[in-house]
């Protein structure tokens, strides 16, 4: 017989009905992996034929109601609304009278803080902001990813440590981002993840036209193996034509993306440049190189319509 002790059901925390408004790839897998948990989803909302679908897919049995029912019948409310649509979804939900006191209200907008969040707190409702730094697909898979995802928590000091505890249940990692660096703490998520999925799919659709039958394959290991250098090394990661001042390949590049893809132009350009200027300040760029390799960049051609030297 084991005598390993069993944690207390006091011990744990208490157990909400959880509503989202807005289900879209994010709300649902939240309200997922917060059942998962314990608590107990029990309200969305959705518009387009997308989002109940998700809705039905992640949170089955769970009913479909306008927002304010929503608030009407949740403890814990999930606000997952695009950023833009998020500060007149609150307004709106505090005049008409649908926040409780008592109510915890969380959004999930990367970009905001807790003071978006002012008219419902005035009404009572206690304010989190939890932004998981994940890409969601809508699917089941994302209450997997959620393992290990880190989250961007701010909320007032005394409610610190009830945002953490909902992120540690959700499976993240709380990161306490305070109020004004948030839109800060989102450009950085941005660039890094949003315009990765941009990059690569450009270099796929270049790959193809250059003849590579599977450019996903190629590019899995590369792009694996890129990524984990600069998570570990940062910009002693740099490799490539840029770091090592190959102003002629870098202006044969351009010759061949004007002829057969003009669109990424422009940014070409401008990342070859930001590379350089990093590869320089880091010392991976010789000064006797950079000048060259600066020029192409600011006119597009070596001098020689493009041809390698």
């Amino acid at each position: 017989m084991s005598t390993s002790q069993q944690p207390d059901p006091r011990d744990r925390p208490a157990r909400l009905t959880v509503g989202v408004v807005g289900a879209g790839r994010v709300g649902p897998a939240l309200a997922a992996s917060l059942q998962l948990a314990g608590h107990r989803p029990v309200a969305a909302s959705g518009v387009s034929d997308a989002s109940r679908r998700r809705a039905e897919h992640l949170l089955p049995g769970v009913p479909l109601v306008p927002p304010a029912e929503v608030l009407a019948r949740s403890e814990l409310v999930l606000l997952t609304v695009p950023d833009d649509a998020l500060p007149g979804l609150v307004e709106g939900l505090a005049e008409t009278g649908a926040v409780r006191p008592g109510q915890l209200l969380v959004h999930t907008s990367g970009r905001y803080g807790a003071k978006v969040l002012d008219p419902a707190l005035r009404a009572g409702a206690l304010p989190l902001a939890l932004h998981p730094a994940m890409t969601f697909t809508g699917t089941p898979v994302d209450v997997q990813r959620l393992a290990g995802c880190s989250f961007g928590v701010t909320a007032p000091e005394e409610l610190r440590l009830a945002a953490e505890a909902l992120v540690i249940e959700m499976g993240g990692e709380p990161e306490w981002i305070a109020e004004e660096r948030r839109p800060l703490y989102h450009a950085a998520l941005a660039l890094g993840a949003n315009h990765l999925v941009t990059l690569v799919a450009q270099s796929m659709e270049l790959l193809r036209e250059a003849g590579v039958a599977a450019p996903d394959r190629m590019l899995g290991p590369l792009l694996g193996a890129a990524l984990d250098n600069a998570l570990r090394s940062g910009d002693a990661a740099l490799t490539g034509p840029v770091a090592r001042g190959d102003a002629g390949t870098v202006a044969a590049h351009v010759t061949e993306l004007r002829r057969h893809a003009p669109q990424t132009v422009a940014g070409y350009l401008a990342m070859a440049r930001a590379t350089a200027d990093r590869a320089l300040a880091h010392g991976l760029l010789r000064p006797e190189l950079a000048e060259d390799l600066l020029d192409v960049l600011a006119t597009g051609t070596d001098g020689a319509e493009g041809e390698a030297r």
